[in-house]
């Protein structure tokens, strides 16, 4: 099942989404809401209610997984199946890192929502090279082999940046300024 956008609200209120991780998701899902809406117009079929849906839930696991240190994007898969969410579930799961990803397949849901996400800092759509700033800073003090994974992934989020902007009738640097007024809550499929 999709969740609607109110249902994936009470979620985050469920299992007690700090507000500035709701903040971070919810800027989300506007870059990855436009982007979703954007290839539908050039005839790319993407399920914007389950991009929408899964940006706004990829980190239902993050505060639970702030005290206890595990992997919150796997904790988030675990939520999603509790709340028979089996539709968006591989996007939450899979936002972190890219799992079987073909640079020359298709276009899917899960690498619009782990593009995004690598664009946003806390509520802020910024480029990738500043996002990957913040999160070496963050969490790669000093320690080569996480520092070395995560540019690795990063790498991977250009490759998918290069992929969608191929075929998007804008460039990656305006995401910021067109998702800025992007509403979610238009979709009449939703």
């Amino acid at each position: 099942m999709i969740p609607k956008i109110e249902t994936c609200f009470l979620l985050m209120e469920q299992y007690s989404m700090l507000s500035n991780i709701k903040d971070h998701s919810l800027t989300v899902a506007k870059a990855a809401h436009l982007i979703a809406r954007k290839m539908n117009a050039l005839g790319i079929e993407i399920s914007i209610p389950k991009v929408t849906a899964g940006a706004l839930l990829h980190d239902i696991g993050k505060t639970a997984c702030l005290k206890s240190g595990e992997d919150h994007a796997e904790m988030g898969k675990q939520i999603c199946i509790e709340n028979n969410l089996h539709e968006i579930y591989p996007l939450v799961a899979e936002h972190v890192r890219l799992k079987n990803y073909r640079l020359n397949s298709g276009y899917s849901e899960k690498e619009i929502v782990f593009y995004s996400d690598k664009r946003v800092n806390h509520d802020k759509i910024v480029s990738v090279d500043d996002r990957l700033a913040y999160i070496l800073e963050r969490y790669g003090k000093n320690q080569k082999q996480i520092r070395d994974g995560i540019k690795k992934n990063f790498e991977l989020c250009l490759q998918v940046e290069k992929k969608l902007f191929k075929k998007l009738n804008f460039h990656p640097s305006h995401l910021s300024t067109l998702a800025k007024n992007e509403d979610i809550y238009y979709d009449p499929s939703l």
